[in-house]
């Protein structure tokens, strides 16, 4: 089984006829993804190279009124990639996952209640996306060819850690039910708390890699989900113990500022709520391993 994304997912690719979203739509096609229509307003008609049987059209609307999509994956510039989520909600989108990074903090502010009023579910901003190996179904920049189908749930701040340890989990022989890339901003559509409760619903998922890193307290919301929510077990590891205080590293969102959210204080909230606490990327997977037997 697999949480968030399936095979019925019928996938637009907002800024299509860009080079990354270009790039990135022929990726999820040879995943086996159906991608039905790019979205590029004022390019209907053009034929992007390697994917000329895949229609663009104006707006989002025509592309779930004449080609039935229902998932989005944004590769817009950070400057309209609001826009384009509103534009999916009003749509009717079921899944929007915005790859865009750099999305403005106050865009964020603007959208995300429109997005919580509705029946969508956004992923990112900032993030690699989602995929369900067992569905083949892909929406985003994961590398496909390092998934298997299994039984880890794995959801992640950061999108090179989550390769590394989906690499390390199929290296091991465990494939993974989805793979969820929440996005590294300070502000984000799905978060830990969302993925995890999806993921305890899920029969087919028997383990837990959680992937975190310094900034914000997403880490510490998800220890006491963990605590009173959760009966699977959950394995973690959190980057930047190492990290300068007052200095971003890599995301938006991944600064200690005040004396507040670093690592130590994530890992001791972890390790309180019974998650296992990995000193590394390979051994958050061989402690997995351990625990399906």
């Amino acid at each position: 089984m697999s949480v968030l994304l399936d095979a019925s997912a019928r996938v637009l690719v907002q800024g299509m006829t860009g080079e990354q979203g270009a790039f990135h739509a022929q990726r999820m096609r040879a995943a086996g993804t159906q991608v039905v229509a790019g979205v590029t307003p004022g390019r209907a008609g053009v034929r992007v190279p390697g994917l000329e049987d895949v229609p663009v059209v104006n707006t989002v609307a025509d592309a779930v009124r004449v080609h039935g999509a229902n998932t989005a994956a944004i590769f817009v510039p950070a400057p309209f990639a609001a826009d384009a989520i509103l534009e999916d909600v009003s749509a009717g989108i079921r899944l929007i996952v915005c790859i865009t990074e750099g999305v403005p903090a106050l865009d964020m502010v603007r959208v995300l209640p429109r997005v919580r009023r509705s029946a969508a579910r956004l992923v990112g901003p900032n993030c690699p996306g989602v995929i369900s190996p067992a569905q083949r179904a892909k929406v985003g920049i994961m590398p496909w060819e390092i998934h298997r189908p299994g039984p880890v749930g794995v959801v992640s701040r950061s999108g090179t850690l989550t390769y590394e340890v989906v690499q390390h989990l199929s290296d091991l022989g465990l494939g993974q039910s989805t793979a969820v890339g929440i996005g590294g901003d300070p502000i984000v559509g799905t978060s830990f708390v969302d993925v995890l409760e999806l993921f305890e619903g899920d029969p087919e998922t028997q383990a837990v890699a959680l992937l975190g890193e310094i900034g914000g307290d997403a880490e510490e919301q998800a220890a006491a989900f963990v605590r009173s929510r959760v009966t699977k077990p959950v394995v973690a590891f959190v980057a930047g113990k190492t990290a300068p205080p007052e200095r971003r590293m890599g995301h938006a969102g991944a600064i200690i500022s005040g004396g507040a959210g670093g690592a130590a204080g994530k890992i001791a909230a972890l390790r309180a709520a019974g998650v296992v606490v990995a000193e590394t990327p390979a051994e958050a997977a061989r402690l997995i391993a351990a625990r399906l037997g």
